[in-house]
């Protein structure tokens, strides 16, 4: 796997990629991993549909044709899907998101549980569209950066 595949895998944006690349080299990991944030912070709207295509809903199984499954997965593991109380409350929240955002909700999952991921649902449908959107960037880089130092150590 190439560095740039390596990256994608991490956050599924061509441009951010390319640019964290062009950074090289940088004098440490950490040099990195803010260049990577930096760099996803100017993420536009297509870009952030092509990176939220990569997510399975949170509560739902990923699909190895579409979705960075194995990631995913382990991630998730803190949901319990033979719950159905909380399989039932997830769908009903992603639905609602998914209604009001007109986008999948993401969250970094990996280290929560469904309560908590629950409630930073809940709190997130009362966000504007603008905040909404920032902070979908900044799940998404903090997905990024933990799937990074994964693939690192």
């Amino acid at each position: 796997m190439t560095e740039r595949e390596l990256l994608l895998t991490c956050l599924d944006v061509p441009r951010w990629a390319d640019e964290v690349l062009a950074g090289e080299p940088y004098a440490s990991r950490e040099a990195m991993e803010t260049a990577m944030t930096e760099i996803a912070a100017g993420i536009s709207d297509e870009e952030l549909d092509q990176a939220l295509a990569r997510h399975p809903r949170i509560g739902e199984q990923a699909d190895a044709t579409k979705h960075d499954a194995s990631h995913s997965t382990r991630e998730q593991a803190g949901v319990d899907r033979a719950d159905a109380d909380v399989v039932s409350r997830l769908a009903d929240g992603n639905r609602a998101y998914e209604e009001h955002f007109g986008r999948v909700f993401i969250i970094r999952a990996a280290g929560r549980d469904a309560p908590e991921i629950l409630d930073h649902l809940t709190r997130r449908l009362d966000n504007s569209d603008d905040a909404e959107r920032a902070e979908t960037i900044n799940q998404l880089t903090q997905i990024a950066l933990l799937r990074f130092r994964e693939v690192m150590s």
